[in-house]
């Protein structure tokens, strides 16, 4: 269900008079996690400058991706982040990652990211996230932290570095916590990305394999965009099967 929030907009009331008032949908942290799943894909953007993020994140929406994470690895990240939010609007959902502080995390929310996302299992996040009804996704690589992520309140479980570990491991940790809304990040290619929806993620965070250095270092969003299509395209034929 999506709450109502007021934003500033001129018009003229019964008198002439010009006022500022309008009324603006803005999504929950339900709407924004059920976005989220039903992507499948969250596409990580980890930026060697600031001037590459917009570029490349009209590259990947271009090619369907519409889930949208900036690294605070990124120069100047959190200017990215608002840059990108404010250009793409709903047409995608923009989000921060590499999220390792309070501050941060804050900072990030501040700056208009619609979800946040750490590579480890620090639980400060989840409360400030929630107040701003966005959802957090906590990083894990073991089965008690992973626990203790979703006991803490996280919406997702970033199992991360996923690379080592192989869909195989996914499959094994939900047998006895099903409960688990689990995304593999790291080592998730167009190849295996049907491996691990079978193992039962419920999307996957897709980085390097996709906005990758060869692509930053030439900005070749051309190229990006043809990578997004087919990642969008292998997602959609492995959930398919599933």
């Amino acid at each position: 269900m999506l709450a109502a929030s007021l934003s500033h907009k001129l018009f003229a009331d019964s008198s002439g008079a010009i006022c500022q008032i309008s009324l603006t949908l803005m999504r929950t942290r339900n709407d924004i996690s059920a976005k989220l799943v039903g992507a499948g894909i969250i596409a990580i953007i980890r930026a060697q400058k600031r001037e590459q993020a917009l570029p490349a994140a009209k590259a990947l929406a271009a090619g369907g991706l519409n889930v949208i994470e900036i690294t605070l690895t990124t120069p100047d990240a959190f200017r990215a982040i608002r840059e990108v939010g404010q250009a793409l609007g709903e047409r995608a959902l923009v989000g921060v990652g590499t999220v390792l502080t309070p501050y941060d995390c804050q900072k990030a929310l501040d700056a208009g990211a619609q979800f946040v996302v750490t590579p480890i299992c620090r639980t400060e996040p989840v409360a400030l996230a929630h107040a701003a009804e966005k959802p957090v996704m906590l990083g894990a690589y073991t089965p008690t932290e992973a626990q203790l992520a979703h006991e803490a309140g996280a919406d997702f479980i970033k199992v991360f570095p996923a690379d080592g570990l192989g869909p195989n491991y996914i499959k094994a940790l939900r047998a006895p916590l099903p409960h688990l809304r689990i995304v593999p990040t790291g080592g998730v290619t167009l190849e295996n990305i049907g491996q691990w929806f079978a193992a039962g993620c419920s999307a996957v965070g897709v980085g390097g394999s996709l906005v990758t250095k060869e692509i930053l270092a030439k900005n070749d969003w051309a190229e990006l965009t043809r990578l997004a299509e087919q990642y969008v395209a292998a997602a959609l034929a492995a959930r398919i099967k599933r």
